[in-house]
């Protein structure tokens, strides 16, 4: 018996090792990450100590580097050159965050299925078709093209590499070792896959086939009347209206006629290259910034404040570092994986950015001349197109996923079926796809003295297209709707193109010196919350829808009311809770609540709406009740008319609603079609009234303080990986919302808090929701999370030398070349 419970002990344990030595399909190898020596357990960090100096030998260096660790895990990097400098930010980026920097550069190349298998071919497939790979191989060499370029990016590289190169298996990111693999050698392409991921988050979406399809069903008059190309009722746009144009126009491109929506346009008879649907864009991706004049400052000196909302992760999408040598001495955020900092300050100047959202994703039908795809009408003539062959890895499978994507000179084309299930080739013409060196552009900021070294900064920059806020010690303060324009005749990019027509082609590009700028306004203050960036006078084209404008109302007052400033009523401002929607459009609704029996449970709603102060705060009932009102009120106005399961439509906007509700209460949009009664404007109030609370309680119980706005609206920040819960954050409480100038939604929000007081000694205070580094096992993971969610921000060490005192100051790291 002994000897048996032995013999099936030894196999079990046998078994047992066999499992978990080895892969099951997707599912990695398990032994190697429970391992005491090799496995996660080996990835628990301690705090910087005090004092602490360790010295590193390591290969390509120039000279020796000073880097000094704050009380936050903040690197401070002095060099005596610049090759070093970046070297160093390479190497210390890697050190806190080099699955994050592995996991992006694998979603921009479409190489993330090699280690997450099938669940990712998709985005795979996306990645691949768009041409992403195409954009940063166009980039790289440009880039190499430019000594400060080459250099930033050959050093970053090395350092990155060095980094990578002495670690062993059990100093692997936890990831790795979740996932099965290991590093991979840095390469300076991985930069360009970098900023082409930034574009396509900021600059990779279009509405252009949906509004196609609008004017097909309902014709050019209602596309005209409810899709206006400037906001109906209010708008604050970026440029202060009146701004004055000097300069010297360019003729625009002539508007041929609209192309027709053709259901019966020739095309193959199979489905070839079908691009993956991307999530809709939500508000909450976007961002405020704002620099207010030395006449509003205490300081005598301007000052300014960013926050980019972008999707709250952990690790943080930004890094801080400070990067110091004898050309320049900058704080900031960096993206990991691009040398220099992105949003910051020096001892001279701050910038900050916002997204334009300006339309530079444009489609284009391309007719082809037989089911080869060979050749393409174009000018009256059938031009070659050009192929690229993707091939994509899936982990789990042995053989590779090989697609062919054809190239126009617009760009790659896809396929898609429209609502008779007729197929069309489409070509994406992207600014993703433009050669450039955008980086440059940080590059030269990072060393700017003034106003002058800021306009010529901006002048390389090609996308994705920002509002870069400006503010100096020559207490200049300025804004600048910064990218690299096309050239378009009004509406070009609206609807789907004729790929086959010449004047729908991109007609060069609007001169940089001419994109939209002001410089010290009389207001006494320059801001952007991704409105429209011009009013109407403005001569080109950028794009005829924006973000809805209650951040950028809100912003613009309070900046005009502000005096004898400082950073902390810049701070005050960005943690704003007030609802501009909800003050433009709740008296209107519960003026017709008013007239209508209720039920005690809806007048108990209805009262707490009416006893509210318009404050987005954790703890508002009415917040909640407001929230979840207001998109199933568009619901209910837009819906029948403009959803389709086979046709993407878009609804009318945020504004158009609105004037709706405000100044057309007779409108027949108001009519539910899938109904034989007629609905008004009243009755569409009161039951999508009733239906929200309704949701409300189905959701979440009975009105109690589980209404409360911060568990409705639940915030959550989330491990990159998307699957590893333990790696989350813990549940926050916050106000804000989408329309809210503390833009916190879901998991969206403001992803870097910076406020700088520029002057002889510039003073500065940031944060981010999580941490310097991107090990859940390290105490910088979530060190800076409380702070971030009360609202506070913590003040920036900026120092001068590598030997300078300073309490907040723990270890040091000298790095020698071997």
């Amino acid at each position: 018996m002994k000897l048996v419970k032995a013999l099936s002990s030894v196999i079990v344990a046998g078994l047992l090792l066999y499992a978990l030595n080895r892969p099951w399909g997707p599912v990695p190898a398990l032994g190697s990450f429970l391992s005491p020596f090799t496995g996660f357990w080996q990835n628990w960090e301690k705090p910087y100590k005090t004092g602490e100096e360790i010295v590193l030998s390591l290969d390509s260096l120039r000279d020796e580097v000073t880097i000094r660790f704050d009380d936050t895990g903040v690197p401070h990097i002095f060099a005596k050159n610049n090759f070093d400098l970046f070297y160093a930010q390479g190497y210390v980026t890697a050190k806190d965050r080099l699955w994050q920097m592995d996991l992006q550069t694998r979603a921009a190349s479409g190489r993330l299925s090699e280690v997450l298998g099938p669940a990712t071919l998709d985005m795979d497939r996306q990645s691949r078709l768009l041409g992403m790979g195409y954009g940063a191989e166009a980039n790289i060499k440009l880039a190499m093209t430019d000594p400060r370029t080459r250099e930033a990016l050959l050093g970053y590289t090395a350092g990155v590499n060095a980094y990578i190169r002495q670690l062993a298996p059990q100093d692997f990111p936890v990831e790795y070792k979740l996932l099965g693999y290991q590093p991979e050698p840095w390469k300076p392409i991985n930069t360009m896959y970098m900023l082409e991921q930034m574009t396509l988050t900021l600059a990779g979406r279009s509405n252009d086939l949906n509004m196609s399809n609008i004017l097909k069903k309902y014709g050019k008059e209602v596309v005209d009347q409810l899709f206006p190309d400037y906001p109906m009722l209010r708008e604050s746009p970026v440029i202060p209206e009146g701004t004055a144009w000097d300069f010297k126009r360019l003729p625009l491109p002539v508007q041929p006629p609209v192309m027709p929506v053709n259901d019966s346009i020739k095309t193959a008879h199979t489905l070839m290259n079908p691009m993956p649907a991307r999530e809709p864009k939500v508000e909450g991706i976007g961002s405020n910034n704002w620099a207010i004049s030395a006449q509003k400052s205490i300081t005598g000196y301007p000052i300014l404040a960013n926050d980019p909302h972008l999707e709250l992760t952990l690790p943080s999408i930004w890094y801080q570092v400070q990067l110091h040598s004898p050309d320049m001495n900058v704080y900031g955020v960096s993206l990991p994986g691009i040398p220099s900092v992105i949003i910051g300050f020096n001892q001279h100047v701050a910038w900050g950015v916002t997204n334009v959202d300006a339309d530079v994703y444009d489609i284009y039908e391309v007719t082809f001349q037989d089911s080869s795809k060979i050749r393409y009408l174009h000018n009256n003539q059938w031009k070659p197109a050009k192929t690229r062959e993707e091939i994509i890895y899936v982990k789990g499978r042995e053989q590779p996923l090989k697609e062919k994507v054809i190239y126009t000179h617009h760009g790659p084309v896809y396929q898609q079926k429209d609502s008779a299930d007729v197929l069309h080739n489409y070509a994406v013409r992207w600014i993703g796809h433009e050669p450039g060196n955008s980086f440059i552009t940080f590059y030269e900021l990072n060393q700017a003295k003034d106003y002058e070294d800021y306009r010529k900064a901006l002048s390389h920059y090609v996308g994705p297209a920002q509002n870069f806020i400006f503010a100096d010690n020559g207490k200049n303060i300025a804004i600048t709707v910064n990218g690299k324009f096309p050239l378009k005749y009004k509406d070009q990019g609206k609807y789907v193109l004729d790929g086959s027509n010449p004047m729908d082609d991109w007609q060069g590009w609007i001169p940089s010196d001419q994109n939209p700028f002001v410089k010290n306004p009389a207001r006494g203050f320059v801001s952007s919350a991704n409105q429209s960036s011009t009013d109407p006078s403005y001569p080109y084209y950028l794009n005829w829808v924006f973000a809805p404008s209650e951040r950028a109302i809100r912003i613009n007052e309070r900046l005009t009311a502000m005096s004898g400033a400082n950073a902390d009523s810049l701070r005050l401002l960005q943690n704003d809770n007030f609802s501009v929607l909800a003050r433009t459009i709740l008296p209107r609704l519960l003026s017709y609540l008013k007239n209508h029996p209720l039920t005690p449970f809806q007048k108990a709603g209805e009262i707490t709406l009416s006893d509210w102060n318009y404050q987005n705060s954790p703890e508002s009932v009415a917040a909640s009740i407001f929230e979840t009102w207001m998109p199933i009120l568009g619901e209910a106005i837009w819906r029948d008319e403009f959803y389709s399961e086979k046709t993407p439509l878009d609804y009318p906007s945020r504004d158009r609603t609105l004037y709706l509700l405000l100044k057309e209460p007779d409108s027949k949009w108001f009519d539910n079609i899938s109904t034989p009664q007629k609905e008004t404007m009243p009755d569409i109030i009161l039951s999508s009234f009733r239906t929200t609370l309704d949701t409300l309680t189905s959701r979440h119980g009975p009105m109690s303080p589980e209404w409360q706005w911060a568990k409705v609206k639940g915030t959550e920040i989330r491990h990159l990986s998307r699957q590893l819960k333990p790696f989350n954050a813990p549940k926050l409480k916050t106000g804000g919302g989408g329309s809210i100038v503390n833009a916190i939604t879901r998991r969206n929000g403001p992803s870097w808090r910076m406020v700088v007081e520029l002057g002889p000694s510039p003073r500065a205070f940031g944060i981010y929701p999580g941490g310097q580094s991107g090990n859940p096992g390290s105490p910088y993971y979530l060190n800076l999370l409380p702070k971030w969610e009360k609202g506070e921000l913590n003040e920036l060490l900026y120092l001068s030398s590598p030997d300078q005192q300073n309490a907040r100051l723990t270890s040091s790291m000298i790095l020698k070349k071997n």
